[in-house]
């Protein structure tokens, strides 16, 4: 009699309303005809008004009368039912309980659940097995054999050998014991599967394409990648699959215009001319003191006569530094550029070009960015998508806190077999922090100390139609040397700044006077800035001599005058403030309401020509500013900075072009943000296509204000500071996630101003995956050491437990992000460093375990293929961005053995990589297996499984969705009609008549 009935995947089923309390406690096991190697647990949902015996001890579940859901019914609600939506969240409880309870009395009693002949073969089940019975898998390794069963809500994990059992406690029973079983030299899926080898169910379809030792090598799992065990959803279902679609659409939607901003703009990976093997540094770094890649641990036996005598770290800072070495300077080009009417620089290959008005590159208008830009902020606050995210989010971090507790020990072991490398002399960046305040209090008070006493009689200013000596400037404020400390002073802002930008800034005038500021902390002043920079050398020393700490300086650029680039750069080459340890960043202050105000501007489009015309005008003639030149070659980027929790109003419908921005109002920070990216992707085209190094912009984002300025930062940014408002928007941190977007973190610096440290979501981003890096922002406000960056480590490592490996982990991501040569990279982290995952780690060099790289690139490879495999057609830029990993690391391999290719050859892979659209699913599923993406295969069978049914197969979304992953929250196709909805209907009808139509998220740039 059971045999004749329906056969329905083990789910919850949502019918059994909490009023219907005599049929909660009837709950029974169903049984199926068949030789069959274990019983499954599951609830049955067969119709019926009341229970019926099947066999003796079995009994089945009576369903409530009527086709309607009670969730059909709550769609049909106009509001949020919370009341109703709990007591069902209690049924559905119940039911797991209950369900959970059965199952693991029947592994006690039953023996065939305990047990699992070694012959048996997952794929050679008969045809009336239920779909609801768990995979088994064989994972032969060396002569281990693994056998993995899942249930829908439990697992019985049990390990083999030579054909007798042992239970997972005798296998494993000591923590050391995993070193054994998971010892992975080279990271390959046959080595690792990171102590979770669990396979989710399968459907028949899909069994015989992705069981091991047939057609597939390697077994992979992911036990925990499962959407069906994240999301609490039934394998069946059209709906979820549909809504799924819908959502998938969406963020590889937004993936695909951030890819078109990131190569529009050359700020991807392989575009910087810089990272090339043929460039030089100079003056170049310090030859290592340990040949080779550093893990045999003999001293460099180059000959030190053989080569002129270099500088030693530390000492001397600049001496070895040249002028003339730079010349002669590049010739000039013959492309023109010019200011357009939106007061962009646009490049021109000839006159002819610059008449007809055709640049060498388009850049969006104002117009397109804001339409792009409001994209992002709709997917980020439709309630779905949110919803999605947030579940996603949430088991990352679960993965990651499971990963830890199964591999804890086996990360301590490898990393006690590196010889030489720890913590401590691993490189690290401090990828943000502001030059004027890069050095802590004690040593600006040493330094004024010493000025005091050594040239007290030397004029250093200039005020109110008078010289005045250092001496007087002190008596004018009524104080001595002996009178300064650290209370005098008063730069810490650690009590009276929090949520006072106004008060923070004012920490930057020691003593509370801006006179000061002017005399020890600008580099711009009547003596040259001549104090910042001995200081700066100082500070300079003290990196050198730690030699595994590097900082990017960032230092203002304001606006004001067209000669602010000149006089910088001569601060820098004149004082020979050039070391291996430092790289430059250019900050840009949102100040245009102050200049305008005080009468200094007329509009807006003067700021844009003060800032970007100097670097147009050395980029086609590097003689008209000699030092600019040298000075950009240490350049690494672009930063915007000012109070981000300034209110924003907006007093027009449309903004206006910066030619009329006349008002004394200050334009929004996203106005801000795209007239330095369209600059700035114009700038780099002409610096790429002359072979100078290009820029990157990283700005302050997402620190306080709007949330919306991180949609901004996510669009058109290489990478953020702060983004500590991103644990408000769970679907750009979710994007972020995806895309790996670098963010430097300042914890101390957000306890100060904006977040409490245990608020902090810095620990939170860390588990979930997201590339986040330490930094200090400003170490004279919140620094109490010498080593401001290790002090911010140790802090971090108190208050959120985190290991030695989290820290290494930590400190690689921040060379990652940096803005170094690559060459450098290659020093520090290895020669494979550009690769992604296992690949471009060096263990040697980083001290991060191969086993902690892996799981962090097979959980993204997976998350990747999971957003993939919901989408109907993918478009060329998605593709881009499953295969970016594979293909960085087969050009880098390509680099090391052609050293004088181009790095150019990577746009050409990637654009006939854009270009190929034949390529299907499984093909893609494939050469990501191949690359050694060890969950793609999991994560593509437990999406199938997920959907319950293929697209071809799927209904369509005429009608609304049952509501099982997100209960409560009405579906946007019931509550509006929307464009994309309407596209998504046309494309399935016109699917199932087996036309081929590609539809897209918005309209093209050429449709608008």
């Amino acid at each position: 009699m059971a045999s004749s009935q329906p056969r329905h995947p083990s789910r919850l089923d949502a019918n059994a309303n909490a009023a219907e309390s005599s049929s909660e406690d009837e709950v029974s096991l169903h049984s199926q005809k068949g030789n069959l190697q274990a019983q499954v647990v599951s609830l049955d949902d067969d119709k019926g008004d009341h229970a019926t015996t099947n066999k003796p001890g079995f009994v089945t579940v009576p369903k409530p009368s009527g086709n309607i859901l009670p969730r059909d019914r709550l769609l049909k609600t106009s509001t949020y039912d919370y009341a109703y939506e709990k007591s069902m969240s209690h049924a559905e409880a119940k039911l797991f309980y209950q369900h959970h309870q059965f199952a693991s009395r029947n592994v006690d009693t039953d023996p065939t659940l305990n047990s699992v002949p070694a012959s048996y073969n997952s794929v050679t089940q008969t045809e009336n097995v239920p779909s609801c019975i768990p995979a088994i898998m064989k994972h032969n390794d060396t002569e281990d054999k693994i056998v993995s069963t899942v249930g829908q809500d439990d697992s019985i994990l049990q390990t083999q050998r030579s054909g007798t059992t042992t239970s997972p406690l005798d296998q494993y029973g000591s923590p050391l014991a995993l070193e054994h079983q998971f010892k992975i030299p080279t990271m390959s899926a046959s080595h690792c599967s990171f102590g979770m080898n669990t396979i989710p169910p399968r459907s028949q379809d899909t069994l015989g394409q992705t069981t091991p030792g047939v057609g597939n090598p390697h077994s992979v799992g992911d036990a925990l990648g499962t959407v069906q065990g994240t999301m609490g959803t039934a394998p069946s279902g059209d709906a979820i699959a549909s809504e799924l679609n819908v959502i998938c659409r969406k963020v590889l939607g937004l993936l695909d215009r951030r890819l078109n901003y990131m190569q529009l703009s050359s700020q991807g990976p392989g575009d910087n001319p810089k990272d090339r093997p043929e460039w030089k540094v100079y003056p170049p770094p310090p030859e290592p003191a340990w040949e080779g890649d550093n893990e045999i641990g003999k001293p460099s036996d180059t000959s030190r006569l053989e080569q002129p005598k270099k500088r030693k770290m530390g000492q001397d800072i600049g001496e070895d530094f040249d002028m003339a070495e730079c010349l002669p300077l590049p010739e000039k080009s013959d492309w023109l550029f010019r200011l357009d009417g939106n007061s962009v620089y646009q490049v021109y290959e000839s006159d002819d070009a610059a008449v007809s008005d055709q640049p060498v590159v388009q850049i969006p208008s104002l117009r397109d960015f804001y339409m792009d830009l409001d994209a992002v902020i709709d997917v980020s606050t439709d309630g779905p998508a949110k919803s999605f995210a947030f579940k996603r989010l949430s088991y990352l971090e679960g993965r990651f806190q499971l990963y830890t507790l199964l591999n804890e020990y086996q990360e301590i072991a490898d990393s006690k077999k590196v010889p030489h490398r720890d913590f401590y002399n691993v490189r690290k960046v401090d990828t943000h922090v502001h030059h004027s305040a890069c050095m802590n209090q004690k040593h600006l008070l040493r330094f004024i100390k010493s000025k005091m006493k050594k040239s007290p009689d030397e004029v250093v200013l200039f005020r109110d139609g008078k010289h005045l000596t250092l001496k007087e400037v002190f008596e004018s404020i009524n104080l001595t040397a002996y009178d300064l400390s650290i209370d005098t002073l008063d730069m810490h802002a650690h009590t009276d700044s929090f949520h006072r930008f106004d008060k923070f800034n004012l920490k930057y005038n020691p003593v509370g006077e801006s006179r000061l500021r002017e005399i020890f902390l600008k580099t711009d002043n009547y003596i040259k800035g001549r104090y910042l920079a001995e200081i700066t050398k100082e500070v300079i020393s003290d990196l050198e001599s730690s030699k595994y700490q590097m900082a990017e300086w960032r230092i203002s650029i304001y606006g004001r005058s067209i000669q602010e680039w000149d006089k910088l750069a001569a601060w820098v080459v004149d004082n020979k403030l050039f070391s291996p340890n430092v790289r430059w960043l250019i900050q840009i202050p949102r100040l245009y309401d102050v200049y305008k105000s005080s009468g200094m501007m007329e509009n807006f489009e003067q700021v844009i020509t003060n800032v970007f015309q100097p670097l147009f005008e050395v980029t086609k003639d590097p003689g008209s500013h000699p030092k600019l030149h040298i000075f950009l070659q240490r350049v690494v980027g672009f930063d915007s900075v000012d109070d981000e929790s300034k209110a924003e109003r907006r007093l027009y419908r449309k903004y206006p072009i910066p030619r009329q921005w006349n008002t004394k109002q200050n334009p929004p920070y996203s106005y801000w943000i795209y007239f330095m990216f369209a600059n700035i992707a114009s700038l780099n085209f002409w610096r790429k296509q002359r072979g100078f190094n290009s820029f990157v912009l990283r700005p302050h984002c997402g620190e306080a204000g709007d949330p919306d300025h991180l949609a901004v930062g996510f669009l058109c940014c290489h990478s953020i500071s702060h983004g500590i408002l991103l644990r408000k928007v769970p679907l750009l941190q979710y994007l972020f996630y995806l895309d790996q977007i670098g963010i430097a973190m300042s914890p101390l610096s957000n306890n100060a101003l904006f977040l409490t440290y245990d608020k902090n979501p810095f620990a939170n981003f860390f588990k979930r995956g997201l590339n986040v890096s330490l930094s200090t922002d400003d170490p004279l406000q919140f620094a109490f050491t010498k080593e401001p960056l290790i002090e911010e480590y140790s802090v971090a490592a108190q208050i959120y437990k985190f290991s030695a490996v989290d820290m290494c982990e930590l400190a690689k991501h921040s060379v990652e992000q940096s803005g170094f040569e690559l060459s450098l990279k290659q020093r520090w982290l290895g020669a494979n460093c550009s690769a992604t995952g296992v690949a471009g780690n060096n263990v040697a060099k980083s001290n991060v375990p191969d086993i902690r790289e892996g799981f962090r690139y097979e959980t993204l490879m997976g998350e990747l293929t999971l957003i993939g495999r919901y989408v109907d057609s993918l478009s060329p830029q998605s593709k881009g961005h499953f295969f970016r990993g594979q293909l960085q690391s087969s050009v880098t391999k390509e680099n090391e053995s052609h050293p004088n290719h181009s790095l150019l050859e990577v746009d050409q892979a990637t654009a006939s990589l854009q270009t190929s659209n034949t390529m299907s699913s499984s093909n893609l599923l494939q050469n990501q297996s191949e690359a050694r993406i060890t969950a793609d295969a999991c994560f593509a069978s437990s999406a199938a499984h997920l959907s319950g049914t293929t697209h071809s197969e799927s209904a369509g979304p005429e009608a609304p969705p049952e509501q099982k992953i997100f209960p409560g929250i009405v579906h946007e196709r019931v509550q509006r009609g929307s464009m994309l909805t309407r596209a998504l209907t046309e494309h399935n009808k016109t699917t199932k008549d087996g036309d081929k139509i590609e539809i897209n998220n918005c309209p093209s740039r050429s449709q608008r």
